[in-house]
Order: C-alpha cells, then sequence, then structure tokens
C-alpha cells in the first residue's frame, strides 16, 4: 500500500475531493513499488487551466497547489479541512509565477507578477484572488503554504530584483543560479523559506551533493521542462536512494530523511520550498556523493 498522508482539493469548481493515505517512513520506504513510490511522494495533477487545484500533506501541515486562471479571475477560498474561515487566517503563503503574466490581488491590493515574480501572503489576508493579463498565456502560480504563528506584510519581489547566486561548474554538470525570495534576509515570514533555481544550458545535476535536514521538509516543483524530456528526482535515504521521473510542473515531497536531487534530461528550473524548524537556508546535513547508494 502507498504510505502519505495528503488530500486533494479543487477550490475554484467549488468542490472538494479529499484523498487520505497513511503517513511513509524510512523503514516501509525501502519496499515501496513504482507506482506506491510516485502516489506517495508525486504530484502530477495540478496547474488546471481555469481551477485552483490544492494538496493538504500532513508532512508539516503543507498545503501544495496551483491557481491557473484564464477568463475569469479564482478566488481562494478555504477548505473544510483547514478548519478555518479563510485560507489565510492561520496560515502564510508564497506565491511564484511560472507562466504568463497576470495579477495577484490580496485584500484589495494589486501585485502584478510577471514570469518568476514571487509573492508572499501574511497570515490574516483574508481575500486573495487570481488573475491573467491574457487568457490564451495564462499565469501558472504555484502555491506553497504552512502554518504561522505571526504576522508578517504582504509584499511581492520582482524576478529582475533578485540577486542570483551562481553555484556549480560546466565540469560537474550542475552550473546553477539561485535566487532567494522569501528567507530571512529578504521578503520575511514566519517559518517559510522559498525560492528557485535555473540551470544553465548544458547542465543538469541540481543539489549535488545532496544533504537533508530533518528539521524541515522540502517542496520541489520542477518548470520549464521540455515536454520531450523528464527530471531524475533522487530521493529516500542515503544509503537507500529510489528515483521519481518527473515532468513539467510536477512536484516532489521530500521528508526531513529524505535526501532531494535530480538530474535532466535537459536544463530546467525547480523552485524549492521548506518549512519547518529555523528559516536558515544553509541549515542542511551534506552526504558525500561517493556515500550514496
Amino acid at each position: 500500500m502507498c504510505v502519505c498522508t495528503c488530500g486533494y482539493i479543487i477550490a475554484a469548481r467549488y468542490t472538494a475531493h479529499m484523498k487520505l493515505l497513511q503517513m511513509s517512513d524510512p523503514v516501509r520506504f525501502p519496499r515501496m513499488t513504482t507506482a506506491e513510490l510516485r502516489e506517495t511522494f508525486l504530484l502530477e495533477n495540478l496547474f488546471t487551466a481555469g481551477a485552483i487545484d490544492l494538496v493538504y500533506v500532513d508532512l508539516d501541515r503543507t498545503v501544495i497547489g496551483s491557481a491557473v486562471p484564464t477568463a475569469t479571475p479564482l478566488h481562494l477560498e478555504t477548505q473544510p479541512e483547514l478548519r478555518a474561515e479563510f485560507f489565510c487566517e492561520r496560515r502564510e503563503l508564497g506565491v511564484l509565477n511560472v507562466g504568463g503574466t497576470g495579477t495577484i490581488t490580496v485584500d484589495g491590493e494589486r501585485y502584478p507578477m510577471e514570469k518568476l515574480s514571487c509573492l508572499y501572503v501574511g497570515r490574516g489576508s483574508k481575500v486573495v484572488t487570481f488573475d491573467s493579463e491574457n487568457a490564451d498565456a495564462p499565469a501558472a502560480f504555484y502555491l506553497l503554504s504552512y502554518p504561522a504563528h505571526a504576522d508578517y506584510p504582504t509584499k511581492s519581489v520582482a524576478f529582475k530584483d533578485l540577486q542570483g547566486l551562481q553555484l556549480g561548474t560546466v565540469e560537474t554538470c550542475n552550473k546553477r543560479t539561485i535566487y532567494k525570495a522569501i528567507y530571512r534576509d529578504g521578503i520575511r515570514s514566519c517559518q517559510l523559506v522559498m525560492g528557485f533555481t535555473l540551470l544553465d544550458a548544458g547542465s543538469n545535476l541540481n543539489t549535488m551533493p545532496p544533504h537533508t535536514h530533518m528539521r524541515r521538509s522540502e517542496v520541489y516543483m520542477y518548470f520549464d521542462v521540455d515536454p520531450a524530456h523528464r527530471v531524475l528526482h533522487l530521493m529516500g535515504p542515503p544509503q537507500e536512494t529510489r528515483h521519481l521521473v518527473v515532468a513539467n510542473r510536477e512536484v516532489a515531497v521530500s521528508p526531513g530523511w529524505s535526501i532531494h536531487a535530480g538530474a535532466g534530461t535537459s536544463a530546467y528550473g525547480f523552485c524549492w520550498g521548506m518549512g519547518g524548524e529555523n528559516q536558515a537556508y544553509d541549515d542542511m546535513d551534506g552526504v558525500s556523493i561517493a556515500d550514496l547508494k
């Protein structure tokens, strides 16, 4: 049987579909089939045109989702599973646009969102609406939310205003640029840390050498993956690894005991997000490549 607990919520259609699964652990993990691994750790059905799709994962009570507005705006509704009057009553929300130009309106204030713009929505924000400038080339908003115990102001940052950190080399096939958006020295938040990484042409490895961090779970959303290509997402304990074959705009969920790395058949981007004990970006337990099994 599959072994992760998460729920699927379709908010914009005003219907709810909840699928509950048993949470996995590193003891059961080695015996899981490919189908069980994919059902547990990979989200394949996000980014539905004209809808908001949400997934509730009991791992750190993460909510992962997407909003793809087309002809009409989409409103982020609360869900019965949250036991809240509105979505951000006790939550903070990070949003990254990986599609066409759009706008997010939070309690009456409009935030223009070009591709790779990021928005932080603080706890207590009541009305969140997503819109696209062009229905034929809609915005594709990726959503990542965690519970929050403090209020921070809603704030956006455009791609052009982010300072990238270059890592890796051509020789090791992992030349890439990391863009931090929501973190201690950027947009302030309660516990959410969020940004994205873009690989240079000719590079395909991300997060090498890999790491774990038991204090925080991490979520990867892969984007700008050519339809004919895939990313092999590596996961599991360092001495008991498995892989997921991931397509464009699919999401891999990583428990604290699992590494999270990947190798693509072409260059791509991925949004990384974390929630847990602290916001120190470099709080990680490194793993030597030679020690991987």
